[in-house]
C-alpha cells in the first residue's frame, strides 16, 4: 500500500500541474472515516479540476431544499431503487440510516470508456463493493493526521450526549482499521494538498512519493 503524507500546502490555483489531466482514464475510488474531510476534498477538486467527473449516486432519501436531482443525488423510491439493484444496474450499494445508496453502474462505464477519468465518493462498504466489481479501480483512504485530530473533529462542540459520541468514535476506529485494504492513503493535512494528490492519482502516469 502506498502512503502519500505530503505536509506542505499546494495552493499554486489552475496552474497547479496536478490539477492537470494527464494520460489515459482511471476510476478512482475515495472513502475514509466520517469527519476526515472528504466532502471538502471533493469540493476543492469541483472548483480547481473541473475535468474530474463525479459520480452521482442514487438515492432513496428525501430530497433536501437546496439539493437538485440529478446534481447531488437521483432520488428514486425504494421499488425503483431495488428494481436498479436487482437488474445488476448498481455498481455497489448499501443502506444507511434506513435509506438506500448506491452507484449507477453505467455512467461510470459510459465515462471510462470515452477517455475520462472518473472518481467515486463511496463508504467502506462501497469500495469493497467495487473492488469486486472493478479490480482495476484504485481505491484511496483519506485519513486524519492523527487519531486525537479525527476525535476532535467527531465530538465537535459537545452537543451530543456521551452515548452517540461514544458509538461514533467506535465506529471511527472501525473504519480506519480498514485502511490496509486500500491501494493508497492520502493524509489530510490541507484540503488544498490532499485534493492535489487525489487529482494527480487520477493519471496512470502518476508518481510514487
Amino acid at each position: 500500500m502506498e502512503r502519500l503524507a505530503v505536509t506542505h500546502d499546494h495552493t499554486s490555483g489552475s496552474d497547479d500541474p496536478s490539477m492537470t489531466p494527464v494520460g489515459a482514464p482511471r476510476l478512482i475510488v475515495l472513502s475514509g472515516p466520517s469527519g476526515v474531510g472528504k466532502d471538502s476534498v471533493i469540493e476543492t477538486i469541483r472548483a480547481r479540476a473541473p475535468w474530474v467527473w463525479l459520480s452521482v449516486s442514487v438515492t432513496t432519501r428525501p430530497i433536501r431544499d437546496y439539493e437538485v436531482d440529478g446534481v447531488h443525488y437521483y432520488f428514486v423510491d425504494r421499488a425503483e431503487f431495488e428494481r436498479r439493484a436487482a437488474a445488476g444496474e448498481l455498481l455497489e450499494w448499501a443502506e444507511f440510516a434506513g435509506n438506500l445508496y448506491g452507484t449507477p453502474r453505467e455512467p461510470v462505464r459510459a465515462r471510462l470508456a470515452a477517455g475520462q477519468p472518473a472518481l467515486l465518493k463511496i463508504d467502506l462498504q462501497g469500495a469493497r463493493q467495487v473492488r469486486q466489481a472493478l479490480p482495476e479501480a484504485r481505491l484511496v483512504f483519506l485519513a486524519p493526521p492523527s487519531w486525537e485530530e479525527l476525535k476532535r473533529r467527531l465530538v465537535g462542540r459537545g452537543t451530543d450526549d456521551e452515548e452517540t459520541v461514544r458509538q461514533r468514535l467506535a465506529h471511527a476506529q472501525e473504519e480506519l482499521a480498514a485502511e490496509p485494504e486500500f491501494d493508497v492513503t492520502i493524509v489530510n493535512h490541507t484540503v488544498e494538498q490532499a485534493a492535489a494528490e487525489l487529482v494527480g492519482l487520477l493519471s496512470p502516469q502518476a508518481t510514487h512519493r
